[in-house]
């Protein structure tokens, strides 16, 4: 385990955070684009000694603190018998769940079977990493799940997987057993903490948050208390109410859209993480470094034991053709400015 991460995750404070990006494993990256070249996006993902070598790739040339698996969120609507493609215009399902089609998923212990190849990739990937990196696993959030099964992506208003909400307990009594055996199951390969990404949660309001999502998330941080990190797209601090932030979390992330000092007192146990615009990778050298530093100074001007917890990335993930100088002077200055 990281010594930093390890820091964070116990609120113990540090000059210097760690430091670990959302889709730091990815298209922007000249090592992904070479084994993508020689290997489909699937490939990648379910043949657990390639995603290692995605996964390894930027920790070894950036010196991020963290892993994380290298997968997709989807693999458990293709679990369930709903088809799953990459295409050039993104992940494509062979359905959309509706009422007339819930009948078509399929048998939640078959769906466990199929995700083991992720547990397979944690532990490969954990024997490729240096043991003074993190490993962290993740799965797609369950309203976010949702939203892609009845929308076939997470863009617009929502406005099928809104009207059709009343379905989304009876996708639960598939789905919420075989994201909870599949968090074990990476557990089991290795991973340290599982995240929770929650892309599509910024697309309700907080009263719907509050009635809907909510519920679910309650559960499955208390059945892994202080093991499960949770991250939201879009999401404000009125969404979190007091009976949020005092489950059991192992941490939160917060996109750049929340002011991160801030955030320490919504997230009150646990890692911060966050929260650099991620567009802001793409400026001219002079204007990023600017920016860099207009957005670390707040933190500096914090005591160590303020941003306890701290770890230091994006607000989302990186974004495809980022420059991969800017990646690495991202670390370098965060680690010079910090020390």
């Amino acid at each position: 385990m990281n010594t930093l991460f390890k820091n964070s995750l116990q609120r113990t404070p540090q000059a210097v955070p760690p430091i670990w990006f959302m889709r730091q494993a990815g298209r922007y990256h000249q090592h992904y684009q070479g084994l993508r070249a020689k290997h489909s996006f699937m490939e990648l993902c379910k043949q657990p000694e390639l995603a290692a070598q995605v996964a390894l790739g930027p920790v070894a040339e950036f010196d991020f603190d963290v892993s994380i698996l290298f997968s997709d969120i989807l693999f458990p609507l293709e679990a369930l018998g709903m088809g799953l493609d990459y295409t050039d215009h993104g992940p494509q399902l062979g359905f959309k769940l509706n009422p007339q089609t819930m009948a078509k998923l399929g048998p939640v212990d078959e769906a466990i079977e199929f995700m083991k190849f992720q547990k397979a990739a944690v532990k490969a990937t954990r024997e490729v990493l240096p043991s003074s990196k993190s490993l962290i696993g993740f799965v797609g959030g369950p309203w976010t799940l949702f939203v892609y099964a009845v929308e076939g992506s997470h863009a617009g208003s929502l406005i099928q997987s809104k009207t059709l909400i009343n379905m989304f307990p009876q996708f639960l009594e598939k789905m919420y057993p075989l994201l909870k055996e599949n968090i074990r199951l990476q557990f089991e390969g290795g991973a340290e903490i599982v995240m929770v990404f929650d892309t599509a949660a910024g697309e309700v309001s907080p009263l719907f948050f509050q009635e809907w999502i909510q519920p679910v998330l309650t559960r499955l941080s208390q059945d892994y208390p202080g093991k499960i990190g949770y991250y939201s797209k879009g999401t404000q601090p009125v969404f979190f109410n007091k009976a949020f932030t005092d489950l059991p979390w192992a941490g939160q992330g917060f996109d750049h859209r929340c002011y991160l000092p801030d955030s320490f007192k919504i997230q009150n146990k646990g890692f911060v993480q966050g929260n650099f615009d991620q567009s802001l990778l793409f400026m001219e050298d002079a204007d990023f470094k600017k920016a860099l530093t207009h957005f670390l100074a707040p933190m500096k001007a914090m005591s160590p034991v303020e941003r306890a917890g701290w770890v230091c990335g994006l607000g989302h993930g990186v974004l495809p053709k980022t420059p991969e100088k800017n990646v690495k002077l991202f670390v370098d200055t965060v680690r010079k400015e910090l020390s």
